[in-house]
């Protein structure tokens, strides 16, 4: 919404430059698709590393629910 408004303004400030921005708008999202897979990619692969290196320290801990000394 906040962005629709920023353009209603843009059309009324300078109405060549809002259209020229409505015309190239699809063209940007689909250019940027690959670097948006590629940021959801390397997200998932370091979430993948961080909780291999946590393993061991998850195993050792043990379960949640047993208390110990108890």
């Amino acid at each position: 919404m906040f962005t629709f408004l920023l353009w209603l303004l843009l059309l009324v400030v300078a109405w060549p430059l809002a259209l020229l921005a409505l015309i190239l708008y699809p063209f940007v999202w689909v250019l940027s698709l690959p670097f948006r897979l590629l940021g959801f990619s390397v997200k998932s692969l370091l979430g993948l590393v961080r909780a291999l290196i946590g393993l061991p320290a998850r195993v050792l801990r043990g379960p949640k629910g047993i208390r110990s000394g108890s």
